[in-house]
């Protein structure tokens, strides 16, 4: 009952979620799947990007080379060369390897840096979510909206409802609004944790002591999956990361919601009730 009671809020969040027109159902596993998960994010798009460009190079001189050896095993085998080249030096050929391989490099960088710099240079946050890791849970706390807190555990197989993905699915979820910059502060409270969502391209490890942040500005709303992403101990793969991209509008609603049940004193003891069914 009391899991229950908790999973209530995390329903109605949910609920506002489909409200706004967004799946629920983005970055899941899937049969035989191949590639990256939809970029959702600016910086997962450059992600992709650059990706696709590092395929099409690397593809390229793969071809390239396996064309050579296929000449070279060919053409200078035993047979079809019994008297082989004396020639040990070619000034033009040296020089071509040489400077091509660094331009490629070089091609490969550029865009490397600017994403770099793009995902460790965060621009002006909209709101800020401090995310902890716990053993095995997060907690969210929303410090721009009244010291808001969350505690999220994994629903177990026993609890959970139609279309829930297993492993996946929280009792509540970080609900953000869409096309807003996000702040996310991460740290942990006892080992390695780390905070990952593949579809915002956003993997940052969870350091007890240590604040380290990062940001996202989903596109758009519905429900997004991650997981913890540093081996934490025997409850590792049970730590699902929901966040939940709603409508400015839907975001106000739940951060009243939230407000009021703290107010009330029902927020933790329902945040109490959950940490001890995790345990």
């Amino acid at each position: 009952m009391r899991f229950l009671n908790g999973f209530g809020l995390f329903a109605l969040a949910l609920g506002l979620g489909h409200l706004g027109g967004g799946s629920s159902a983005y970055a899941l596993p899937v049969d035989r799947g191949l590639g990256l998960p939809e970029a959702v994010t600016p910086v997962m798009h450059d992600i992709v990007a650059l990706h696709d460009w590092l395929l099409i190079t690397i593809s390229i001189i793969v071809a390239f080379v396996t064309v050579l050896l296929a000449i070279v095993m060919v053409r200078f085998n035993r047979r079809a060369n019994p008297t082989p080249t004396k020639t040990t030096h070619n000034t033009l050929l040296e020089v071509a390897w040489t400077v091509l391989p660094v331009m490629i490099l070089v091609a490969i960088a550029i865009p490397s840096f600017r994403l770099l710099y793009k995902q460790v240079v965060i621009p002006e946050a909209e709101m800020t979510v401090k995310a902890v890791g716990y053993q095995w849970y997060w907690g969210y706390e929303y410090p721009d909206q009244g010291d808001i807190s969350i505690i999220s555990n994994m629903v177990e197989d026993a609890d959970l409802q139609e279309g829930q993905p297993r492993l996946f699915t929280a009792d509540e979820a970080m609900v953000v609004p869409v096309d807003t910059t996000v702040r996310v502060i991460v740290t942990a409270a006892d080992v390695i944790h780390a905070f990952a969502v593949p579809q915002f391209g956003v993997r940052i490890d969870a350091v007890p002591g240590r604040l380290n942040e990062t940001w996202f500005r989903a596109e758009k709303t519905g429900m997004y999956y991650g997981q913890c992403s540093e081996l934490c101990g025997q409850r590792h793969a049970f730590m699902p990361i929901n966040v939940l991209v709603v409508t400015r509008e839907e975001f106000q609603q739940w951060s009243e919601q939230q407000q009021a049940a703290a107010g009330s004193g029902e927020k933790l003891k329902l945040a109490q009730a959950a940490a001890a069914d995790a345990r």
